[in-house]
C-alpha cells in the first residue's frame, strides 16, 4: 500500500491597494480559508502597485495563522513599491518570496489549485 500526500495550493490575487481597506478584503479572503498542512499559500501580487503598513497585518496575520498550521505560504510577483514597504519593514527576510508564480513551482509536487476568493 502506498500513501502520497497531495500538496494543496491555496492562490490569493489581491488587486490595488493594500492599504487599510484592501488590508480587510485580503484578511477577510484568507479567513475563510482553514490552513492545513498539507496546503501551500500563496500571495500573487502582481496586480498590487500599494502597500502602507496597514497591509501588512493581513500579510503577518496569514503567516502567523499559516505557520501555526504547519501550512506554507509565499508571495509572489512582488511589485517595486510593495518590494519597498517589505525591505523597508524588513519583512522581506521573513517571508518567502518568489520572482514569478511559475518560480514557486520546483516546490511542489502536485498543482492541486484553488482559488481563494
Amino acid at each position: 500500500m502506498t500513501l502520497t500526500q497531495e500538496l494543496q495550493v491555496i492562490l490569493f490575487k489581491p488587486q490595488g491597494s493594500i492599504d487599510l481597506q484592501g488590508g480587510k478584503v485580503l484578511s477577510e479572503q484568507m479567513a475563510g480559508v482553514v490552513p492545513q498542512a498539507d496546503q501551500l499559500w500563496v500571495i500573487d501580487l502582481t496586480e498590487v502597485n500599494f502597500m502602507d503598513s496597514s497591509g501588512l497585518v493581513p500579510l503577518v496575520k496569514g503567516l502567523k495563522a499559516a505557520r501555526q498550521s504547519g501550512c506554507r505560504l509565499v508571495l509572489c510577483n512582488v511589485q517595486a513599491p510593495v518590494r519597498l514597504i517589505l525591505e523597508l519593514t524588513q519583512l522581506d527576510s521573513v517571508f518567502e518570496i518568489f520572482h514569478t508564480y511559475e518560480d514557486i513551482f520546483p516546490i511542489v509536487k502536485d498543482n492541486g489549485l484553488v482559488l481563494a476568493g
